[in-house]
């Protein structure tokens, strides 16, 4: 799983702006007062691309964005390092608002509809992804699908990748990840009941969920990470089968763990690191990154010093 060219391209199809509103004492159909506001770019890919900015491998962003709103987008790129390859569309990216009440311990979302992608867009994206491909080897297909865009979306443009010898990782779920998985992409992150409705059976128990990685590996993707939550993670590749559980660490966000354990394993794994390593590290890192708010990676120190506290369980070939 070693690509021939260096850098990396993430594909954000259906990018977002998140926004939070520290509202104390938030009440429904009432007038309610906001202490503070942010608002960061968002979406699988996006957060994939901010978390493995600044590291041995360029970065390149490319998929969709709306023109009315690409301005925080922009302002991460800029800051980040990551090249801006997004092919812009009239109108606005979905924005989530998440309105907090940090008193009340309660988080109310409010997720707005996105955009529509009108005909003609995807054939031009499919063909920068394809001249993107002349020098980069490495492709992270993640997040959801937007109106407009057929459900194989991912299937297709990771057949179209493979067949220039690129390396494809496909992060998302439902029916994308259906169609996404029978092109054999290299890399696939689904969580636990995104495993389940994929195989079309209930996984009630861990042994359940590690014969459904084997058996999701067996077909050729060469490497199935599936996330537990706090439990940890279940690793499988052809080296074997592994759990990696995360130390206890001081929770700030847990928005883009998942994407963060995707950059962290990615980036192990294209510096030829074993299954173990990739577990411990991708880990790490995803922990790492609890402690902040936004698409912000962890120092190198600070997934260093954590890395000797996740525990590594090597799991048996049944």
């Amino acid at each position: 799983m070693t690509p021939t060219k260096p850098g990396i391209v993430t594909v954000s199809l259906n990018s977002a702006i998140d926004q939070t509103l520290d509202c104390p004492g938030f009440t429904a159909g009432a007038v309610n007062r906001v202490a503070s506001e942010t608002r960061t770019a968002g979406g699988k890919a996006i957060n994939v691309a901010a978390f493995l900015a600044g590291g041995p491998t360029p970065v390149t962003a490319t998929g969709f964005l709306g023109s009315d709103n690409a301005q925080v987008f922009e302002a991460l790129f800029r800051e980040r390092g990551i090249q801006d390859r997004c092919v812009r569309l009239p109108g606005s990216s979905r924005v989530n608002i998440k309105v907090v009440d940090r008193a009340g311990g309660t988080v109310t979302d409010l997720n707005l509809p996105g955009l529509r992608v009108p005909e003609g867009a995807l054939g031009m994206l499919a063909e920068r992804l394809e001249a993107l491909a002349v020098d980069n080897g490495c492709f992270v297909l993640a997040g959801s699908l937007p109106a407009g865009v057929p459900e194989d979306t991912y299937a297709t443009l990771t057949a179209r990748l493979r067949a220039r010898g690129a390396l494809v990782v496909v992060d998302t779920s439902g029916a994308p990840l259906k169609h996404a998985v029978a092109a054999r992409p290299d890399f696939v992150k689904p969580n636990a009941h995104e495993l389940s409705e994929l195989l079309g059976c209930p996984l009630p128990g861990r042994d359940d969920v590690v014969r459904a990685a084997r058996q999701l590996q067996a077909t050729g993707i060469s490497l199935v990470v599936v996330s537990l939550g706090a439990d940890g993670a279940i690793f499988v590749g052809h080296e074997g089968a592994l759990l990696a559980v995360p130390p206890k660490v001081e929770v700030a966000s847990t928005v883009g763990a998942g994407d963060s354990m995707v950059a962290g394993v990615l980036a192990a794994r294209l510096a030829g690191r074993t299954l173990e390593d990739c577990a411990r590290y991708g880990t790490a890192f995803a922990s790492g990154k609890l402690v902040r708010v936004g698409p912000v990676p962890p120092s190198a120190a600070r997934v260093e010093a954590l890395m000797p506290y996740v525990a590594i369980h090597p799991l048996g070939s049944a």
